[in-house]
């Protein structure tokens, strides 16, 4: 559960827009309830819910991560178009590293055949 659901904040902000909680819901797919449950500080948000609301009020994913309680998370960012050299080194990386581990488990197997044979 969130803590301190900045309540005042978030009303505001839907009289400024002329929305509603029912607005809320639609743009979460969630219900009227459960939108009711994030404002009486019952319910967490999701990070894919701050950042829907942050694209619904039109302010930074960590505004809305700090209105909605100290325990909200943030969503992860989406590497941008130039960043993609640093995705791709990863996944050689990562690449590099399963094959490591697909090894030492095919020499983990031979070792256990063998000294099952052993016996």
């Amino acid at each position: 559960m969130a803590l301190f659901f900045d309540q005042d904040w978030f009303n505001t902000r839907l009289r400024a827009l002329g929305k509603n909680q029912m607005d809320v819901a639609a743009a979460l797919d969630l219900t009227p309830s459960q939108v009711a449950e994030i404002w009486k500080d019952q319910r967490e948000l999701m990070p894919q819910e701050v950042a829907q609301l942050a694209k619904f009020f039109a302010v930074p994913a960590a505004e809305i991560a700090d209105r909605a309680g100290v325990s909200t998370p943030l969503p992860q960012e989406a590497p941008e178009e130039g960043d993609m050299g640093a995705v791709m080194e990863k996944l050689e990386e990562l690449g590099g590293r399963m094959t490591r581990i697909e090894r030492a488990i095919v020499d983990l197997k031979a070792l256990i055949l063998d000294l099952s044979r052993k016996e």
